[in-house]
């Protein structure tokens, strides 16, 4: 006995009807291996893409740093051409760095295809502190670092010479620290001079040519008057700025002016 079914306005037989499911079965059943294949080709490509040297960080950049070398920002930072390149963890990271006394801030970021950037920003220097032989940094948060290692003379920031007291040293650092960054490297070199009256003097000698005599109580409130006391005299005429109490000028006394005076005596 036939069985007949209704298809689109027409009677079919199943006798007719089992070639057209068999066809339908096997192009799902091929749909269905090619989604398995495609999916077991996609994870093997994953794993050999992992254990390959491509997924590693085959760069890293660093920008912003000045005293710190490259090298030792990207030991700080735990990254290597050995890690991962989608197992960096730029927080972690920059945290790593930020450890270090002399990094202000750290951003660290992946660039594709296999970079990583690391952007930072140190504290500035804001003198450099002489003794015995050895140069230690003063930056911008107070902090005295360790001595550092240079043959050469550190010339971005004004040397402290003949600060062997602690409390003072501190003291003073506290009043350079208020000033603006243009005065403070204006400054070449900054002597203790201490004197029987007052144990807290010092000589400034700047890059303008002038020499500033001064005492570290209130510093920072006088010297930021010195680009317009500055302003106000002969840029060819050097001599000294006294700011200690008030404010006054006196000129270097010039080769005739000393020999005159020989004379007179």
């Amino acid at each position: 006995m036939k069985t007949y079914y209704m298809e689109k306005g027409k009677v079919v037989t199943l006798e007719d009807r089992v070639p057209k499911l068999k066809e339908q079965r096997k192009h799902k059943a091929n749909r269905r291996l090619i989604l398995y294949l495609s999916l077991f080709f996609i994870l093997l490509s994953l794993i050999i893409y992992s254990q390959s040297s491509l997924s590693k960080v085959s760069a890293i950049k660093i920008e912003g740093n000045r005293h710190l070398t490259d090298e030792e920002i990207v030991d700080l930072s735990g990254i290597s051409v050995k890690t991962s390149f989608w197992r960096v963890d730029g927080e972690e990271a920059s945290a790593k760095i930020l450890q270090h006394k002399e990094i202000k801030e750290a951003v660290v970021s992946r660039k594709l295809p296999n970079t990583v950037e690391i952007d930072v920003k140190e504290y500035n220097r804001i003198a450099y502190i002489y003794d015995e032989g050895n140069y230690y940094p003063v930056i911008e948060n107070g902090k005295i670092l360790a001595a550092i290692e240079s043959e050469a003379l550190p010339d971005d920031a004004p040397l402290m010479m003949n600060w062997n007291q602690g409390d003072l040293v501190e003291e003073f650092i506290g009043e350079l620290m208020k000033l603006p960054e243009s005065i403070i490297y204006a400054i070449s070199e900054i002597h203790h001079t201490p004197s029987e009256v007052d144990p807290y003097h010092m000589t400034l000698f700047m890059n303008d040519g002038f020499e500033v005599s001064a005492t570290v109580r209130d510093f920072s409130n006088k010297m930021s008057a010195y680009p317009s006391i500055v302003a106000q005299l002969d840029p060819d005429q050097k001599g000294v700025i006294n700011i200690e109490v008030g404010t006054f000028f006196k000129p270097y006394e010039t080769v005739g002016d000393e020999d005159q005076d020989e004379g007179e005596r």
